[in-house]
């Protein structure tokens, strides 16, 4: 296996743990400790809001840095930093103590996004596949939080569903240093990154300001209520499994088995997505995507059993697939020099605002019932489909046109 190959491995490792680990807490919280501390649903989730607000902020400063120094040692920092803070988690015995862990969990998860994606896009003309093939192995990571967590609940407790997980990121972080430092061949990122001279604009699009403006618009724009959406949907699903499967589902394992059904079938659609975005125009694609959400979310607020689950899988690959989209876009649009910082941009505005998403869902957890938060959903991707109709023109890859 080439090189090139085993780093991308690597990367795609890392986009699943990155995602798995931090999403730990949504089915531990939901399963087991409303109980073991005697705290409610509505007020426990809260404390996974500074490592979401972490999640996102931190991405701004793990960009610049891995501008400035370098990507591939960054992602050294990410892998072992993880893996320590996850298991440090383990050992919480308050909610406090676990809201202090998922905050360290939330800063180093924060290196992934704008460090991984710009490795995953350096140096190709052709984007989409590769950042499909990387949010499956994301998505993957979201689907197995869910599985994992609670089959490891059933059969050694909460805490081991974050001290495993964590200690394979740790010994991964190993892996991958020994893999950059290990040989006598020097690390092309271990030095900072230097700006393309000429060959980059060869798969950059080309666009005047007032367009790039446009573009960059709808990408943050989306991005935020995306985000919003991304966070609600993998954060609240195993609860909402837990009420309206009772039927299907009479242990953690099985509510962890019906999430784990839905996120890795959605995972899926990246695939599709990426091979779509590669081919034919963006602007059709994402707004179709956008459409299909809001109406799946419209249909699930009342269903239950069978039919709730069916709609669950549909709606998810919709939110999974859209998530390479916006990647694309920036991947397109910046030169190789200032990727990193545009992708932390990104992700700080995704994952700032996806922090109000478990605020949200305990607010309207408390009030009313999930009928409500998929009405705010469908409302919230009907946003997402005006605004990506204001995306300029239609073209192909080879064009210099914004798709």
């Amino acid at each position: 296996m080439s090189r090139n190959r085993v780093s991308f491995l690597f990367l795609n490792l890392g986009h699943f743990f990155d995602h798995l680990i931090i999403l730990v807490f949504a089915t531990s919280a939901a399963l087991v400790l409303v109980h073991e501390w005697a705290v409610p649903y509505s007020e426990l989730i809260p404390y996974a809001t500074p490592g979401l607000i972490a999640f996102g902020v931190g991405a701004l400063p793990a960009g610049w840095i891995a501008d400035k120094w370098s990507r591939e040692a960054m992602m050294v920092v990410f892998f072992l930093g993880l893996g320590v803070a996850g298991t440090a988690t383990a050992l919480a015995d308050t909610p406090l103590q676990i809201g202090v862990g998922l905050f360290l969990i939330g800063l180093f998860a924060s290196i992934y996004h704008p460090v991984g994606l710009a490795l995953v896009v350096e140096g190709r003309r052709q984007t989409g596949m590769p950042l499909a093939i990387n949010g499956v192995f994301g998505n993957m990571g979201v689907a197995c939080a869910a599985l994992l967590t609670g089959w490891l609940i059933d059969v050694a407790g909460w805490r081991a569903a974050f001290a495993v997980p964590s200690t394979l990121c740790f010994a991964l972080g190993c892996a991958y240093a020994i893999f950059l430092y290990g040989g006598r061949r020097r690390p092309r990122d271990l030095v900072p990154h230097q700006p393309d001279k000429k060959g980059d604009s060869a798969w950059t699009i080309e666009l005047d300001r007032r367009m790039l403006v446009r573009v960059f618009g709808v990408v943050f724009f989306t991005t935020a209520v995306g985000g919003l959406i991304f966070q609600s949907t993998t954060f609240a699903l195993p609860k909402v499994f837990e009420e309206r499967l009772s039927d299907l589902a009479g242990s953690n394992t099985l509510i962890g088995w019906y999430a784990f059904l839905a996120f890795a079938v959605a995972a899926m659609a990246q695939l599709v997505v990426g091979h779509l975005v590669d081919n034919y125009s963006i602007r059709t694609v994402f707004a179709c995507i956008a459409a299909l959400q809001a109406v799946l979310f419209a249909v699930m607020q009342h269903l239950t059993g069978a039919a709730a689950l069916l709609v669950a899988v549909c709606f998810m690959l919709a939110v999974f697939g859209q998530i390479p989209i916006n990647d694309v876009l920036i991947g397109r649009a910046t030169s190789s020099a200032w990727r990193s910082r545009a992708y932390s941009i990104r992700f700080v505005i995704t994952f700032a605002v996806a922090a109000t998403a478990v605020p949200m869902i305990a607010f309207i957890r408390a009030r009313w019932d999930f009928a409500a938060l998929f009405l705010v959903l469908a409302v919230a991707a009907s946003a997402i489909f005006v605004a990506a109709l204001l995306l300029p023109g239609t073209g192909t890859p080879s064009r210099t046109e914004a798709r």
